[in-house]
């Protein structure tokens, strides 16, 4: 970070560059159990690993892509393009921005793809849940708002949804409510939910002198039905745990009656990603269980929830995410960012600088809104 930093832009740049190195190391091991990891790799995996199979070119389910040796995966090139959304517009979001502004961005602009290695559009590259947008937001022509409906209830939205808690950094309750505003475009039930929670914790993560526990509060104060009931759970299993090693099972047990993928990841259950009130995505209450077990540190959180294994790059990222907003940039480990950014070709700093610009004029811009219905209201109270 440049010297002159503002704590904005250190904290800013800590949530996406967390984010980031959850998403690549997480990546390597997603879809495995935690048991299958420790075999694969010889114990825990305490860093930046190889993918999982030699040929991944072929091997099955992982090809084509080629997962691990610090290659960002789809969560972060959506996040990116989410950034660059808030760049253009400098403006808060809603559905409509979505449907108007990323949709195209997936539709029409190549970019580096990290784990095809070639420029593609980021629609060749993000999974059915994200595709849904470009079919029915582009091709459907469906109101924006309501687009969600019908989609896998997964953590598609809340995987992408950090650049939120930026923008409203120090006001969980805007960046809850901006994230459910525009999730709408892309989930709903608990998929929308977790995306709103999410730029929540990041959003309170911001705040000076921000901890673990008063992040994972902010963002329970405003959780809703299952998602709610399952962050409560993981918080209390997590209450006294403080490594990750010992908290990968009983944070899974606390999250199973609440999860609809079942106990086999790659074999889901008839249920599995259904819209619920009762249920929740697993990746978000088991990462702001690894942010409470780690006390904030990005390191152990991360590497929480790169062994818990299952969604292991969503997890690993959202807890990134809240930590490295807590932290700062000077708490993400430096050998970690910058052997993904070179494996990835990716600037993992730009992104939290830019989001910082645009969460300074959005505050300035709240400001002259308030400060024109004060007025507004002054006058009406004569």
């Amino acid at each position: 970070m440049p010297e002159q930093a503002t704590a904005l832009e250190d904290k800013s740049v800590g949530v996406l560059v967390g984010s980031a190195v959850g998403d690549a190391i997480g990546g390597a091991v997603e879809g495995w159990t935690p048991e299958a990891i420790r075999e694969r790799h010889g114990g825990w995996v305490t860093g930046i690993v190889g993918p999982w199979y030699d040929d991944w070119r072929n091997a099955r389910p992982i090809a084509p892509y080629h997962k691990g040796d610090g290659h960002i995966t789809d969560d972060t090139l959506m996040t990116h393009a989410l950034v660059e959304v808030y760049d253009e517009r400098r403006a808060h979001l809603d559905a409509y921005a979505i449907a108007e502004s990323l949709v195209p961005k997936l539709l029409t602009e190549k970019r580096w793809i990290p784990e095809l290695e070639t420029e593609a559009l980021l629609l060749q590259r993000v999974f059915l849940a994200e595709k849904w947008l470009v079919a029915r937001l582009h091709y459907g022509h469906i109101d924006p708002r309501e687009a969600g409906v019908g989609n896998i209830v997964n953590c598609g939205a809340a995987m992408y949804v950090a650049p939120v808690g930026i923008a409203n950094a120090g006001d969980p309750a805007g960046a809850y409510a901006e994230a459910i505003d525009l999730a709408g475009a892309h989930q709903s039930s608990y998929g929308r939910e977790a995306a709103g929670v999410l730029a929540a914790a990041v959003a309170a993560a911001m705040m000076p002198g921000a901890t673990a526990s008063s992040a994972v509060a902010a963002a329970l104060a405003l959780a809703k039905d299952g998602t709610r009931a399952a962050v409560e759970a993981v918080a209390e299993a997590a209450d006294g745990l403080t490594d990750w090693e010992s908290a990968i099972p009983v944070l899974r047990k606390a999250v199973e009656p609440f999860d609809t993928v079942g106990p086999e990841y790659r074999n889901q259950s008839l249920d599995a990603r259904r819209p619920s009130r009762t249920k929740a995505i697993e990746e978000l209450p088991v990462a702001l269980g690894f942010v409470l077990v780690s006390g904030g540190d990005v390191r152990e959180a991360v590497l929480g929830g790169t062994n818990y294994g299952r969604d292991a790059d969503s997890i690993a990222s959202m807890a990134g995410a809240i930590t490295g907003g807590l932290s700062g940039a000077g708490g993400v480990p430096g050998e970690w960012a910058t052997v993904i950014a070179e494996a990835s070709r990716t600037d993992l700093e730009q992104p939290g600088r830019v989001m910082a610009s645009v969460a300074a004029d959005l505050h300035a811009a709240d400001a002259r809104r308030f400060a024109g219905r004060s007025e507004t209201l002054e006058r009406l109270s004569r």
